[in-house]
């Protein structure tokens, strides 16, 4: 499923939401809450949400050395134009062997190449836009999740992004997270917070 822009006007905010859905099950946990988060989002900020799962990219090719010309994929196409329109970028990727899942991180992956395509302004397009993350996983234990927190924010660091936070819930069966009050609770909030700059000046 991939779901369009809603049609409200940008201007009255200056923000735009792409989430990219990066699980293997449809109508999952983490899509749950984050659809949660964004039901508090103002009615003029435009959401965008893709998934992954209908938008499959090959295994990344680094060609940074090669000769050759990469040519990119339909869906390629679509989600680097998705990404670099949004002014604010949430990955709902369920925690994985304690980082993000297989769909999410092949979607980074692909950073890679669009920051070194030839002529690409990728970075400077990205820098100063906001990275959240919304993850669901079945240990209690939040901390499970500091492998997927590290790595986004030295990611967003090094892009020279806005870290706007991690939002964890528990949960595992279909639906369970909504018993999740904690983090149904910190899902009305949740891009009501502050961002800073990431942490860590990697360039």
């Amino acid at each position: 499923m991939t779901s369009l822009a809603v049609p409200h006007d940008e201007a009255a905010t200056g923000r735009s939401f792409l989430f990219v859905l990066g699980s293997s099950r449809p109508d999952g946990n983490t899509e749950t809450l984050a659809r949660a988060a964004a039901e508090q989002l103002p009615t003029g900020v435009p959401q965008r949400w893709v998934d992954l799962t209908h938008l499959p990219l090959p295994d990344f090719q680094d060609g940074r050395h090669d000769t050759g010309t990469w040519q990119a994929g339909e869906n390629e196409r679509i989600l680097r134009q998705a990404t670099v329109e949004a002014t604010d970028i949430v990955l709902a990727t369920p925690l994985y062997w304690y980082t993000v899942s297989a769909h999410t991180k092949r979607y980074l992956d692909y950073w890679s190449g669009w920051l070194t395509a030839p002529g690409s302004d990728f970075k400077e397009r990205m820098a100063g836009r906001t990275l959240w993350a919304v993850t669901v996983m079945a240990d209690e234990d939040e901390s499970a999740a500091d492998g997927l927190v590290t790595t986004l924010g030295h990611s967003a660091a090094y892009m020279r992004m806005r870290l706007g936070g991690v939002l964890l819930g528990n949960g595992s069966r279909p639906g369970q997270v909504r018993d999740d009050e904690r983090a149904m609770s910190r899902a009305k909030t949740f891009f009501q917070s502050g961002t800073t700059p990431a942490a860590g000046s990697l360039t």
